[in-house]
C-alpha cells in the first residue's frame, strides 16, 4: 500500500485532533475506533472480508503499512474468522499513541511537550498542515450537506466518527443536531464500515463482549473442569499482569 493515500486510522485520528488544544476528542472510544478503522482499511485493500458478524482473512499478503500488517498477521494467526466485536474489544495496547507517533514521523503532526499541574509530563500534538484536516472534514460535510451517497472510504469514516462519538465534537450544539443525525445515517452506505461501527458501539455498551457462562451440567453428570485461561489476549498478544504505575498523560 503506497503512502500517497492516507489510511482510515490516520484520517480518523486527524479528524479527532483538536487544532487548538492539541488533544484528541473522545480518547477512550477513539482507541476502539482506530482498531475498527484498521479492519475497514484492510477490507478496502482486499485482505479481509466480512463473514456475517465475523472477519475473515482472504489474502494474507502484506500491505506495506507496518501497523496494518501487524493487525493482519494477528488476524491470520487466529486461524478462523473472528467476531468483529471481540477483535475491537480486545486490548488496545497504545494504538492511539502508535498512530500519533506514526503521524509525527510522517511530518503530519509535531509533538509539543508540556506539564500538567506543573508536575506530570504531557505531550500534545499539533497538525503541521491544517489543510489536510480541512480536506477530511470537507468530505464529511459534503456527504452530509448534499445527501449524495459517498464513496466507501468516506462512508466508513463517517460511520466510525459517529461510532466513537465525534459527532458532538464536529457538529456541536443544537445547531449541529441535524448534521449529527445525517452523520449517523451515513453508516448504511458501506457494509464493512457499518459492521465495524456497530461493533465499536456494542463494545462501548458492553454488548456481546463478555464470554458466555457455561450451562450447568445435567443432573448426575460431572461438570467439565474449567478451561485454563488463555495466555494470549484478544489480539494474540501475551496477557500481561497489571502493574500499578503512574501513566504518562498523552494526547487526551
Amino acid at each position: 500500500m503506497g503512502r500517497s493515500r492516507r489510511t482510515l486510522p490516520e484520517e480518523l485520528l486527524l479528524l479527532a485532533l483538536d487544532p487548538t488544544t492539541g488533544t484528541t476528542a473522545q480518547p477512550q472510544s477513539l482507541d476502539l475506533g482506530l482498531a475498527g478503522a484498521q479492519l475497514v482499511e484492510l477490507a478496502l485493500a482486499g485482505r479481509i472480508a466480512p463473514d456475517g458478524d465475523r472477519i475473515a482473512v482472504v489474502a494474507p499478503r502484506p500491505t506495506g503499512d507496518p501497523t496494518l500488517d501487524h493487525a493482519l498477521e494477528l488476524l491470520r494467526r487466529r486461524g478462523a474468522p473472528v467476531r468483529a466485536v471481540h477483535w475491537i474489544g480486545g486490548p488496545r495496547l497504545g494504538l492511539r499513541q502508535t498512530y500519533l507517533s506514526h503521524l509525527e514521523r510522517c511530518g503530519m503532526v509535531h509533538a509539543v511537550a508540556g506539564q500538567m499541574c506543573g508536575v506530570l509530563p504531557t505531550t500534545r500534538y499539533q497538525a503541521t498542515d491544517n489543510a489536510i484536516s480541512r480536506e477530511i472534514r470537507s468530505r464529511l460535510d459534503s456527504a452530509i450537506r448534499t445527501g449524495v451517497p459517498p464513496d466507501p472510504r468516506t462512508a466508513a469514516l463517517a460511520a466510525l466518527a459517529h461510532a466513537v462519538g465525534l459527532g458532538k465534537h464536529l457538529y456541536p450544539g443544537n445547531e449541529g443536531r441535524s448534521s449529527r443525525s445525517r452523520l449517523r445515517d451515513l453508516i448504511r452506505h458501506d457494509p464493512m464500515g457499518g459492521l465495524v461501527a456497530h461493533a465499536v458501539m456494542d463494545v462501548q455498551n458492553g454488548v456481546a463482549v463478555q464470554p458466555r457462562r457455561p450451562a450447568p451440567a445435567p443432573a448426575g453428570r460431572q461438570a467439565a473442569p474449567p478451561a485454563r485461561a488463555s495466555a494470549e489476549g484478544a489480539h494474540g498478544v501475551p496477557a500481561q499482569p497489571r502493574r500499578s504505575t503512574m501513566a504518562r498523560v498523552v494526547a487526551h
